[in-house]
């Protein structure tokens, strides 16, 4: 059974079960990390293990058992609806857990995956990477409250991840932050979305209002021409424009508005960011957590309360397509 081993003691003993896209570039860059052991990687598609195997240097392992046994932390990149029972298995076991985005397929997955990990006084964070993107953690540290946000993730259409919607797939990303932005309630969500290429949603275009009064204008499509990730943040007394994939904000700020009389003038606001490798970021912080030293980490509970949304969202475009459908059909 996997044991947490203290961090004066030796490396963290990690797995990656999951050998896709994701997987690969987790079994990459745990190679790398110094503190780390990377013990190997499992996938049921022994194929595609030792592929990866070849790429990254690490060990490729022929069962789920024989890598759960040698390892004190996992992460899994596994489709999502695997996430559920690999996370709850690996769990009992006593490992901490990383598990992709979205955290699971349903909310009562989600709420099993966070009691399993209460239960194993384990760690349990989940691959929300965007939030481990240098510019989102120098956004959320320069403080203030928005007051209006719009949020565009477009990207070039991939047979990956069709799982899942897009809102599952890419939205859910940037609701995850928006959260993080305003811990307010939802008080209402609109939405509209369309299937393109797959069977499920493409693209989607939804309206969040918050209890805060912040509201939010947020579009995702994986069926675009070009990849475009770009969230702007309109605040009582300043502007800021956060380019992902650049890793740069450019802000602005109202001054001379607190004096009567004084001269209103908009000026730059600077807002450094160091440039890192977000997935890199995320391990890093996983790994940190796994010792018992502070992380920042996504949470299961964070997790699950950007997948609830994503779930009101779906529905909403659900309903709103179902009335455009009905009406169209009265028409007729």
């Amino acid at each position: 059974m996997g044991a947490t081993m203290p961090a004066e003691s030796g490396s963290l003993r990690v797995g990656v079960f999951g050998t896709g896209a994701l997987g690969r570039h987790h079994a990459r860059i745990l190679g790398t990390l110094a503190g780390v052991e990377r013990i190997g990687i499992f996938d049921p598609r022994q194929e595609t293990v030792g592929t990866v195997a070849e790429e990254t240097g690490a060990k490729a392992f022929e069962s789920f058992d024989a890598l759960a046994d040698a390892i004190d932390a996992a992460v899994i990149a596994a489709p999502t609806v695997a996430h559920a029972e690999l996370g709850r298995k690996l769990l009992a076991r006593g490992v901490h857990v990383l598990i992709e985005k979205p955290i699971a397929a349903t909310l009562e997955e989600a709420d099993a995956l966070i009691a399993a990990a209460a239960a194993a006084s384990r760690v349990l964070a989940v691959g929300h990477v965007e939030f481990h993107n240098p510019g989102v953690e120098a956004l959320l540290g320069a403080g203030g409250a928005p007051r209006f946000v719009e949020v565009e993730r477009l990207g070039v259409f991939s047979p990956r991840s069709l799982d899942v919607d897009v809102i599952a797939d890419l939205m859910i990303h940037d609701l995850q932050i928006l959260h993080e932005l305003d811990g307010s309630e939802l008080a209402e969500v609109r939405a509209t979305g369309i299937a393109v290429l797959s069977e499920r949603i493409d693209i989607v275009s939804a309206r969040l209002a918050f209890a805060s009064g912040m509201v939010a204008n947020v579009t995702a499509s994986r069926v675009s021409s070009e990849r475009v990730r770009k969230l702007r943040a309109f605040y009582s007394d300043r502007y800021r424009s956060l380019d992902y994939q650049a890793q740069e904000i450019k802000g602005y700020r109202l001054v001379g508005a607190e004096e009567a009389g004084a001269e209103r003038r908009i000026v730059p606001e600077t807002i450094v960011v160091e440039k890192a490798e977000p997935l890199r970021r995320e391990l890093e912080e996983f790994v940190r957590a796994c010792r018992g030293e502070r992380s920042r980490s996504v949470s299961g509970a964070s997790a699950r309360r950007a997948l609830a949304t994503a779930r009101v969202v779906a529905e909403e475009a659900k309903t709103a397509a179902a009335r455009t459908i009905s009406g169209a059909s009265r028409r007729g």
